[in-house]
């Protein structure tokens, strides 16, 4: 076969489907045919256990002899006809009768000589649930089945469009939002989840420090809302972000909110949570790679290490001194501080810290733009960080981390800074 003509699917329910032959091939076909309904009648003088099975079952009925010329009409005429002996002889006989009969056969023997060709099928999952792919492949069945398995993947993984494209009145009249976290910035740490989520959506409500290079490849109809915040321009305000979700979910639509990092890490998401469950909308939460634990490792530095700290306090730098302190209060000694949205107020949150005790020459890493191609990490200390941080021109988004640890990754870039995987540059 080159390539067929005209592909169909058929519609065998209730219809007889005669199938010649009993082993592993005929049962798969059998297999098939019974999930889509079809009356099935196999002819082979002894089949396999499966086939035997559903004879015995009654799910098909099974002619315990060889191929007659009359099974094709007798007890009533076949509507479709697959050929599935090891026996080509037999298989020519079978599709030649059902040529002559006008009726389609399937030979699973020679593709190139069959009047009708059976793909490799697969079903879909995740945003595919309910699809159908099938793939002939000119008649090469592993490779046919190669491209359906990689299809099914792509389509489980959001790589390929999969949403429907006509909704009933129902599906209109209940929307929903996901939360979706979208990772500390870098296209492909999104989650499987959060992928999938993204290929359904009817409304995308977007941060500018999410996964924002996946948003081009969306469908023409999805609406992309910007409502991302910047150091002093907050040009849609978090009350309007929380009505928008709630008028387009009741509009009917499936609302994905798309943040970075995770939505519950200092994220606003329970806010935007709470809003919609006020007001009877279904949300969904969709946790996300947090940058206050990711974006140190992209500087090869771990918030926790064996011999230096067993654990760390994640805090907002926004609020000042006051907030940070209070979130460290009851840490250990040795736990590592991070902070997120520190720049601003860097000067105060550092005084603030030696005030209270921590040690003026505690190593401070300030990772800014974490997995982008503008990354870049500034070494310094306690007592200088913001002047380090102010001479190096350091710009939000960033992440600063506060401990010993820092010192690891210090160690680790100088003994194999070439196969550190991520986008890794330093500042003294």
């Amino acid at each position: 076969m080159s390539s067929p003509d005209y592909p169909l699917t058929l519609d065998v329910r209730g219809r007889r489907v005669l199938v010649v032959g009993g082993g592993m091939v005929a049962a798969r076909r059998v297999e098939r045919l019974l999930a889509s309904g079809a009356r099935v009648e196999v002819v082979a003088p002894a089949p396999g256990e499966r086939v035997a099975a559903w004879a015995r079952s009654g799910e098909i009925a099974w002619h315990a002899r060889p191929y007659a010329e009359s099974d094709l009409l007798d007890p009533a005429r076949a509507w479709l006809v697959h050929a599935a002996t090891d026996d080509p002889a037999v298989n020519a006989t079978v599709a030649d009768g059902a040529a002559v009969e006008g009726i389609w056969c399937v030979r699973a023997d020679a593709a190139d000589r069959s009047a009708a060709w059976t793909p490799a099928v697969g079903v879909g999952r995740g945003p595919g649930a309910g699809l159908q792919v099938a793939v002939t492949a000119g008649g090469d069945p592993q490779r046919a089945a190669a491209l359906r398995d990689a299809i099914v993947t792509a389509i489980a993984a959001g790589d390929l469009p999969s949403r429907a494209m006509r909704h009933t009145a129902s599906a209109f009249r209940r929307g929903r939002v996901a939360l979706v976290g979208g990772g500390p910035g870098a296209d492909d740490l999104i989650t499987v989840r959060g992928l999938r989520l993204l290929a359904q959506a009817d409304v995308v409500v977007t941060d500018r420090l999410g996964p924002t290079g996946l948003l081009p490849g969306l469908p023409a109809h999805v609406e992309v809302i910007d409502v991302g915040k910047r150091p002093g321009h907050h040009p849609v305000p978090q009350h309007a972000i929380n009505d928008l979700l709630v008028r387009h979910a009741r509009a009917g639509a499936f609302v994905v909110r798309l943040k970075g990092g995770d939505p519950f890490v200092l994220g606003r998401g329970g806010e935007e949570l709470l809003h919609c469950a006020a007001r009877g909308i279904p949300v969904e939460v969709v946790p996300g790679v947090t940058s206050a634990v990711s974006v140190p490792a992209a500087a090869g530095i771990p918030v926790t290490h064996r011999g230096i700290a067993t654990s760390f306090v994640v805090a907002s730098g926004h609020d000042g001194p006051e907030a940070v302190l209070a979130a460290a209060r009851d840490a250990a000694a040795d736990a590592t501080l991070v902070l997120l949205m520190g720049t601003a107020r860097l000067e105060e949150t550092v005084a603030g810290l030696i005030a209270a005790g921590r040690r003026a020459d505690t190593p401070v890493a300030i990772i800014e733009s974490g997995w982008t191609d503008r990354q870049r990490t500034t070494i310094t200390t306690l007592r200088d960080a913001h002047a380090d941080a102010r001479a190096a021109g350091v710009q939000p988004p960033a992440v600063i981390v506060v401990g010993d640890v820092v010192g690891v990754g210090a160690q680790a870039q100088a003994a194999a800074a070439n196969w550190l995987t991520s986008p890794v540059g330093s500042r003294a």
